[in-house]
């Protein structure tokens, strides 16, 4: 897209502040700049493969979460194959659990317990969201099962779940060395 704004601009310098083109029509700077405008705003970027008038509206409400370590959180369980029962009627998410560290601005690393513990325990943010408990004052009726949320675990040894004599990679047998 550059390249071509780039090559309408030098063909412009290059003729003058004003030329005729094939039709006899007499362009100036002044008067092809709206057009110019028009091209770069309309056409598709090829870094982004959208154009820029799309990435204004559609970043419009986007806004970065905002995690700490120690928030309490749930995850959603849309990605999990493992949760037994119909997906149908599980809970869209799972929680509520500590997070242990932030990599960067994206990825959350969360303290997993019960049936999730054996998870890869890191997530997107797009997966992620806050924790807010209920209100009695607003609902006194809902009766909130208490979950066990574990200690924010400071130690860094990992224990070994189980050894395997060989492992498959995409169907072909390998030995772990």
């Amino acid at each position: 897209m550059i390249q071509a704004l780039d090559d309408m601009i030098r063909r412009l310098c290059a003729y003058g502040m004003e030329f005729k083109d094939s039709d006899g029509f007499t362009h100036d700077l002044f008067t092809l700049i709206p057009a110019f405008e028009l091209s770069y705003k309309t056409s598709i970027h090829a870094s982004t493969g959208k154009t820029p008038a799309m990435l204004k509206k559609w970043d419009k409400g986007h806004k970065t979460p905002e995690f700490k370590v120690g928030d309490l959180i749930l995850v959603s369980t849309l990605k999990f194959n493992n949760i037994k029962g119909p997906k149908k009627l599980n809970y869209s998410f799972a929680g509520e659990f500590i997070i242990e560290a932030l990599h960067g601005t994206n990825p959350v690393q969360v303290q997993l317990a019960g049936e999730l513990e054996n998870k890869q325990p890191n997530f997107p943010v797009s997966l992620v969201k806050h924790y807010t408990s209920s209100d009695k004052k607003l609902f006194p009726l809902r009766n909130e099962t208490p979950s066990e949320v574990p200690p924010l675990d400071q130690s860094k040894e990992k224990k070994v779940l189980k050894f395997l004599k060989e492992r498959r990679l995409r169907g072909k047998m390998k030995e772990n060395t």
